[in-house]
């Protein structure tokens, strides 16, 4: 279990009512599972989101694949409008 930091940006942070927290998990599926018990508004958020682990995309890797290590971050990015 790694314990990691989770950066949210636009809507996710707007949903999260924070920027940033803390968090324990072992695979990004595992830690968007843990972050979006009892919050729904974050849940539908991050059902639109992409993600980067350490600065990198995860793109269409399924989640339960990403392996995240102590210390990582994870930033959860939320579609954005413009253009």
């Amino acid at each position: 279990m790694a314990t990691v930091i989770v950066r949210y940006w636009a809507a996710a942070k707007e949903a999260a009512g924070i920027a940033e927290e803390r968090s324990e998990a072992a695979t990004l599926a595992e830690l968007m599972t843990k972050i979006t018990s009892n919050r729904e508004g974050l849940a539908r958020v991050v059902s639109r989101s992409s993600f980067l682990v350490d600065g990198d995309p995860v793109g269409r890797r399924p989640h339960e694949t990403i392996i995240l290590t102590d210390g990582a971050t994870v930033e959860v990015l939320p579609p954005f409008a413009g253009g």
